[in-house]
């Protein structure tokens, strides 16, 4: 089995390549490294069967080639991280609807089995309860770019379905919810490396907003797993599941935790949203995902905590 991976030398593609690998399988990564990073594929270089082609999936003829080769495609290429998306609106939107275009019309066209990787971004400003996969959007307006990711999100998930309704394209797509584990970067806002590394630092510790706002964070070999589980699947074509953990913790507890478990001596500190992305800005206050259909489907449970998972982290930084 040749697997193509869009954005494979990402946080999470430079994961599922390594499992894929472990596997027996070949592996082509197509990433332009512009949140990738080669030093996450390092290690696979040398392995049989791996192989990395630098580029976008905005280039549809070496996409189309690299298409031709495999056997499946993960994609997962995309414009990802809170602040990258509010410095560079307009390549989050280009790649993100783009470069999913190119993939589903080549995967069309070549008859290929894909996987499109959304975010639980799509669900918006929810409070009130856990995100089903059923659960309507609810977004800010358009006026402010911070919905901008989760809209061109949904439409990738638009284009999947009606590639698949209209196509029979067999196609599934998962919604990641705050996926975390070693190698991932906090230079696009991603918290968890962030307050990491600065409480091992002894730097301040910075908490946007006050604090309140509660995520629920997904251990990356779990995601991956469950990406692997719901390909094996034929009933999962032309479906959408939510991939993540269902237990919560607020951004403030968070802090406090890694502070605790590094006997960091940092400070807490608050700052406002508007002065760390703009004006205007807008979070969620609330974002869990409700993962009874993942978990009736494929059996998905979460084999970590977030303790066992932010130690991790925390031992690959300290080795890094």
């Amino acid at each position: 089995m040749r697997s193509l991976v869009t954005g494979g030398a990402g946080f999470i593609g430079s994961h599922l390549c390594e499992e894929l690998l472990s596997r027996g399988e070949e592996v082509i990564v197509l990433d332009n490294l512009s949140t990738g990073s080669i030093a996450n594929v390092g290690h696979l270089k040398d392995k049989k069967g791996f192989t990395l082609v630098v580029d976008s999936v905005l280039n549809k003829p070496v996409l189309e080639e690299l298409v031709q080769k495999a056997d499946r495609i993960f994609h997962l290429a995309a414009a990802v991280g809170v602040k990258l998306i509010m410095e560079r609106p307009v390549d989050t939107i280009e790649t993100n609807v783009l470069g999913t275009e190119h993939v589903l019309s080549l995967a069309n066209k070549y008859h290929k089995k894909v996987l499109v990787a959304s975010t639980s971004e799509v669900y918006g400003k929810h409070r009130d309860h856990t995100l089903s996969e059923m659960n309507n959007m609810v977004l800010g307006p358009t006026k402010k770019r911070r919905w901008a990711y989760a809209c061109t999100k949904a439409l990738d998930e638009f284009l999947s379905f009606a590639y698949h309704e209209e196509k029979r394209l067999p196609v599934v797509v998962v919604r990641f919810f705050n996926t975390i584990g070693p190698r991932q970067t906090g230079q696009y806002g991603m918290v968890v490396p962030k307050f990491i590394k600065s409480a091992l630092l002894n730097n301040p510790i910075t908490v946007f907003g006050n604090g309140t706002q509660s995520r629920s964070f997904t251990y990356v070999k779990d995601a991956v797993r469950a990406v692997l589980m719901l390909m094996e699947k034929p009933e999962a074509e032309g479906d959408v599941f939510n991939i993540g953990d269902g237990r919560e913790i607020t951004i403030l507890e968070l802090a406090k935790r890694i502070k605790k478990m590094t006997n960091s001596t940092s400070e807490i500190v608050f700052v406002p949203y508007d002065d760390a992305y703009g004006k205007g800005f807008e979070d969620m206050e609330r974002r869990a995902p409700d993962i009874s259909k993942i978990r009736k489907f494929i059996g998905y449970e979460p084999s970590l905590n977030l303790d066992q998972v932010l130690e991790i982290i925390t031992q690959h930084m300290k080795n890094g």
